[in-house]
């Protein structure tokens, strides 16, 4: 992708593009599953910590990016598709592999629908699945042949 492309993906979530919001959202962008704080402050050593924390509060507001917690302890991050508003509907599981500790969207499985009781009304979900995720089953798999 070219600067403008990543300008413009800002630039559609209402968010003026900066030099460092385009550096931080191709960071994002090019990270292989969900991300956490600390995955981005590796990633992006030469950036301080409050303009990251700045960043994936505002990314987080215009829904440019969506959160997820996995029970790691440690809140996790992935970048929506264009055409996502984080409203329920929007909302996909997500898998934890046990074994790596890494977090991946499951964006063609959406949470199941759960009838409430009268008068409750649903505002979030977290859909978490665990277990062992296709790279380290396979590599398990391997070991043991």
């Amino acid at each position: 992708m070219k600067t403008a492309d990543y300008e413009k993906i800002i630039q559609e979530r209402d968010i003026q593009p900066t030099a460092i919001r385009i550096l931080i959202l191709k960071a994002m962008i090019e990270h292989p599953q969900a991300f956490s704080m600390a995955d981005l402050e590796y990633k992006l050593e030469t950036v301080d910590k409050s303009t990251l924390s700045r960043t994936i509060h505002l990314f987080l507001k215009k829904h440019l990016i969506h959160s997820i917690d996995d029970g790691s302890g440690s809140m996790k991050y992935s970048v929506c598709n264009s055409d996502c508003t984080c409203s329920l509907n929007d909302l996909h599981v997500h898998f934890f592999c046990n074994c790596c500790k890494k977090t991946c969207c499951m964006e063609s499985i959406s949470v199941p629908k759960v009838q409430l009781p009268k008068n409750f009304i649903l505002e979030n979900v977290n859909f978490v699945l665990k277990g062992i995720c296709d790279k380290c089953s396979n590599d398990a798999t391997l070991l043991h042949s």
